[in-house]
């Protein structure tokens, strides 16, 4: 456990410092190297058609911003994972980091944080938890919304203070809040897993 607390910490400190790089300002003092002749070439640049990467906040600064906090989480660990996953593009059926759905989200949660394999459509998970009522929700617990045809068609995982991390379809890896008028409309329950 303690192995794993230290990693989580490297690899937290490791984005900290990539993130405060990114935002450092440039130095005026920069010189540039002279330049010299090359013999022009008819060789054509191809395009890259990767997308500019998507800099997150440090992981405390994103977390306070939605008044939850890493430190007093239950278990940090799912925090670090939300966050790692955060700006995830959805797709549909995906399992990785290249698109994920909202099942295949949890799923991942579930696996990396707790060691527990869900599978499944949102419906089927729903059939493997114990309801729970949305003033009893815990840390890590799963929400069930009913947005399509009155069936369960979407699914995250509480945080904490009314907030969940979710793959939405529009905005890909989120963390939102129960309250939003959309989700308050189509919550339909929480879910604690039924542990043998």
């Amino acid at each position: 456990m303690i192995y794993v607390l230290m990693a989580i910490s490297l690899e937290v400190s490791a984005q900290k410092a990539v993130v405060a790089s990114l935002n450092a300002p440039a130095s005026s003092h920069t010189e540039t190297p002279a330049k010299k002749d090359k013999p022009k070439t008819s060789v054509k640049k191809k395009k890259s058609k990767n997308k500019a990467a998507v800099i997150k906040p440090c992981l405390r600064v994103f977390y306070e911003s939605h008044c939850l906090s890493a430190d007093s989480a239950c278990s940090p660990y799912l925090y670090y994972q939300v966050y790692d996953w955060l700006g995830t593009r959805y797709k549909y059926s995906g399992t990785s980091k290249n698109g994920i759905d909202c099942s295949g989200f949890v799923s991942e949660m579930y696996k990396n944080t707790y060691c527990i394999d869900l599978n499944g459509s949102s419906g089927s998970i729903f059939h493997q938890v114990k309801p729970v009522e949305k003033d009893s929700l815990k840390e890590g617990d799963i929400l069930f919304f009913k947005i399509k045809k009155n069936q369960i068609s979407h699914v995250g995982v509480y945080l904490g203070n009314n907030k969940f991390a979710h793959a939405s379809v529009h905005a890909g890896v989120i963390v939102s809040d129960l309250d939003e008028k959309y989700y308050k409309r189509y919550f339909y329950k929480g879910g604690r897993l039924l542990l043998d």
